[in-house]
């Protein structure tokens, strides 16, 4: 009998929390064709979908919540209820596709059912088809579904760029060798260790004010932050993952740096067409940070901690704006926030469930007013990927929106492509296409003022 951790259930508190919300990821991959049909699909698929026992399981609660939610085998089991079948209208653009995806995962799982659901999607251009995979939050984070989907296409798992992003926590693999018999030595470790401890403590202590202070404090410009309706805007956007390498090198900053800043001069242009100042603290967002350690990348839960940093939205000039997201993330990866995140997940875990159940709901009914949006960077497949002999030529992220924060971005290394996934809510983004174009221009001109500069040898992957 396994039963979910606090933490994995704490999305299912969240999602009761706010009826407008659904928290589950998605992926939609494109394929060229042409689409097989549906036996043949549900036939390639079942064996592959069943061989992952989250797929295969519905979760129980306990009455009151006196403890944890069980995991436990579907009792009748039907892939019917699960694999679907739609068409987009003529022409199946882009527009029609990420119309489909918003509308697809807007309703929640059948939590009477396992928790995920797969739509073939015909109708694309080009003979071309699609697959939205949507899977709820509390049976993985973005690391943990992307490996889980990955395993489904032909092959198996696949190398991902996951092992070029340092988990938050590591231990000190020299420790061990440091054992010695000198009184002294012990003398000195000692106080090292309390030293260390101390410190930790401290920066611990600090990180965990800051996320509470952000938590509590109203942004300087609300716009982005407020209620969530029950509809939802997507748009997605692809650049060169080598031109982005390009901007790394030449400027000393990593892929994640990038990424952010991108979407830094993306929302600053929203903020503008809104009629809105871009001051410093109006895009306080939060960033998901993997404590997952490389021996559990199969493992299908969560293991996140958080950053809130501000992005620079106040800076208009791009190379700027990239300089100060690295110097912001610089800032706060040594702070505490980190450490702080990761504590305060460790102590859900560790007290008694319907404590920490009934605590999570609180905080998440909360209105909090200080965090504005979400961007998540997960690392993907480094190579295409094929499924039932067909090449995948696009993989999209498709991030959830909830707690208040209406837009969330989330960025998927594929191939050889960097690849931004916006989820909005319906009414407070109509302009959701310009901010997936806002990006890329970004990315663009980054790119451009990196050309003709010699970058040194070695790329940043990493975030």
């Amino acid at each position: 009998m396994e039963r979910l951790s606090a933490f994995d259930a704490g999305f299912l508190d969240a999602e009761d929390a706010d009826p407008h919300i659904s928290l589950a990821v998605g992926a939609v991959s494109v394929l060229e064709g042409p689409v097989p049909s549906q036996d043949d699909i549900v036939t390639a698929l079942a064996a592959r979908i069943l061989a992952i026992p989250r797929l295969g399981q519905v979760v129980r609660r306990a009455p009151f919540d006196l403890s944890a939610p069980q995991w436990v085998a579907d009792p009748a089991p039907d892939l019917a209820h699960h694999i679907r079948r739609a068409a987009l209208p003529h022409p199946g653009d882009d527009e029609a596709l990420f119309r489909f995806t918003a509308e697809a995962m807007e309703s929640r799982l059948d939590r009477e059912r396992p928790l995920w659901q797969c739509w073939i999607i015909e109708g694309l251009p080009r003979g071309r088809w699609a697959i939205l995979m949507k899977v709820h939050h509390c049976i993985a984070d973005g690391i943990a579904a992307l490996h889980m989907l990955s395993g489904l296409c032909d092959g198996g798992e696949h190398t991902t760029y996951v092992g070029a992003i340092q988990p938050a926590h590591q231990p000190d693999p020299e420790a061990a060798r440091r054992l010695s018999l000198n009184p002294i030595r012990w003398a000195q470790d000692a106080w090292s260790t309390a030293s260390a401890v101390a410190s930790t403590a401290t920066t611990t202590l600090v990180g965990g004010i800051e996320i509470l202070d952000s938590l509590v404090r109203p942004s300087d410009d609300s716009v982005f932050n407020g209620p969530i309706t029950s509809m939802r805007r997507y748009s997605a956007v692809q650049v060169s993952l080598a031109d982005a390498l390009t901007v790394c090198r030449t400027f000393d900053v990593t892929l994640n740096d990038v990424a952010l800043a991108a979407i830094t001069d993306s929302f600053r242009a929203a903020l503008i067409r809104r009629g809105a100042e871009p001051r410093h603290h109006s895009l306080r967002t939060l960033v998901p940070v993997s404590v997952r350690p490389a021996d559990a990348m199969n493992r299908a839960d969560n293991q996140v901690s958080v950053m809130l940093p501000y992005l620079p939205v106040d800076e208009s000039d791009r190379l700027e704006q990239l300089r100060a997201v690295h110097r912001t993330l610089t800032r706060v990866k040594a702070g505490g926030q980190r450490s702080a995140g990761s504590t305060a997940v460790s102590i859900v875990k560790s007290v008694p469930f319907a404590v920490a159940s009934r605590v999570i709901r609180t905080v998440t009914a909360l209105p909090q007013r200080g965090v504005v949006a979400l961007a998540t960077n997960v690392p993907g497949p480094r190579d295409r990927l094929r499924l039932m002999g067909h090449d995948v030529v696009r993989m999209l992220p498709v991030p959830p929106v909830a707690l208040r924060l209406r837009a969330a971005v989330g960025i998927l290394s594929y191939g050889d492509d960097l690849v931004f996934g916006i989820t909005t809510d319906f009414d407070a983004f109509p302009d959701v296409a310009e901010l997936a174009d806002g990006i890329a221009d970004a990315v663009a001109d980054l790119t451009r003022q990196a050309a003709g500069r010699v970058p040194p040898p070695g790329d940043q992957v990493g975030g």
